[in-house]
């Protein structure tokens, strides 16, 4: 189904989000590095904001002043509907998606069209799966959720280590990221709602849950770390409470590679216990802050969305996610590196995917999928390219 929709196509790519600051750096990525003759257009409520972007994209590549805008604001189905039934991939970094996002993926998953965001909301997500993936499974729409630093690197570095370990046994995966950059501010909102939302999110995993298949004949899970210090990386031990180990659980129960039981788990590494220590406690009274409207909203208020650093800063920011992969009597130990998390490499990794849903030859999949499953090798190869490394630690 998708390939003949294909041909009646004139968009490959339509791009929401792109007067905010990520969506921007998607904007100018694509700017850079999109293929010769893509077919794009910026999209959004509000054209005079969308005229400022494509004016700057003109001075990146000037035959962009004629760059298509559309003016679809996520509240209207019919203009959703409209462009989702024109384009063969929606790209979206308008968050918080819990509040902003269902009708964009439903416009999708109705109309065959493949859909990527940076969401980092497991409420959202798993809501979506229950509403509308069987939607988009008799579509032929991909909803490929977390494109970015969620929980990209996380997903294809999960995906890289099993590949080097070839077990077909029992698999336990640990990974470790480390960090110097600033999260945006729309990540910040997106926590703040997950963790004011505990309840909504504990109650839309189990609806989840009761309607999603489990592979035969195999397990597949996230499984909660303990704080410690970790024998072979050395570092202190953080376990990270976000979607990223919930996306690698489900590549590895929708992929054979990742073994008969697969277990991950997930964390924060530092070098010292005392900022262990400190970042546990900040993620906690950040919990708690979250649950009280006055602290809530001063925290939020202290943290824009749609800004973000300079681009010197982000120059000087990176990220490593080490993996320790086990299966077999063997040991793998892994690591993807990159640059700025929060906001450069996100870009990227964005702008990688939805480029590979549009043109690359990857599985047969449909439906609400994670990266690994829907682009794998495919998008791996993307990002080695693109200047993000996946290599084997001796």
């Amino acid at each position: 189904m998708a390939d003949a929709q294909d041909q009646t196509r004139d968009l490959d790519l339509a791009l929401f989000g792109a007067t905010g600051f990520t969506g921007g750096l998607t904007a100018e990525y694509l700017a850079r590095h999109a293929p010769e003759g893509l077919r794009w257009a910026l999209a959004g409520r509000n054209l005079s904001k969308l005229e400022q972007v494509r004016t700057h994209l003109a001075t990146i590549e000037p035959a962009l002043a004629d760059l298509e805008l559309v003016v679809a604001d996520t509240s209207d189905a019919a203009a959703l509907a409209a462009l989702t039934r024109r384009t063969k991939v929606v790209v979206t970094t308008v968050g918080p998606y819990q509040q902003l996002g269902e009708p964009l993926v439903a416009a999708c998953a109705e109309a065959g069209t493949d859909y990527v965001d940076i969401t980092g909301e497991p409420e959202f997500v798993d809501t979506m799966y229950v509403r509308h993936h069987a939607a988009a499974e008799r579509s032929g729409a991909r909803i490929v959720h977390a494109c970015g630093f969620d929980s990209i690197p996380h997903d294809l570095g999960a995906y890289f280590t099993v590949q080097q370990l070839h077990a077909s046994g029992p698999v336990t995966l640990r990974g470790v990221v480390r960090a110097a950059g600033t999260f945006s501010g729309g990540t910040f909102h997106s926590a703040m709602g997950a963790f004011e939302r505990s309840r909504q999110m504990s109650e839309a995993f189990k609806e989840r849950r009761r309607v999603e298949p489990r592979p035969e004949g195999r397990k597949s899970r996230a499984v909660a770390g303990k704080p410690g210090k970790d024998p072979l990386l050395g570092y202190y031990l953080l376990p990270m409470p976000t979607i990223d180990p919930q996306v690698v659980a489900r590549s590895g129960a929708a992929l054979p590679a990742y073994g008969s039981d697969f277990r991950y788990s997930h964390f924060a590494g530092t070098k010292t216990l005392r900022y262990a220590a400190g970042g546990a406690l900040g993620v906690g009274l950040i919990g708690v802050a979250a649950k009280i409207p006055p602290a809530r909203n001063l925290l939020k208020s202290k943290v824009k969305q749609g800004e973000g650093p300079s681009a010197s800063r982000r120059e000087k920011s990176w990220f490593t996610v080490d993996f320790v992969g086990e299966g077999e009597g063997r040991t793998v130990h892994t690591r993807v590196s990159g640059g700025d998390p929060g906001y450069t490499e996100t870009a990227k990794m964005l702008a990688e995917s939805a480029l590979c849903l549009a043109f690359d030859d990857n599985p047969a999949t449909a439906g609400q999928v994670t990266t690994a499953q829907a682009m794998g090798d495919n998008l791996l190869a993307r990002l080695q390219a693109a200047g993000m490394t996946f290599e084997v630690v001796d």
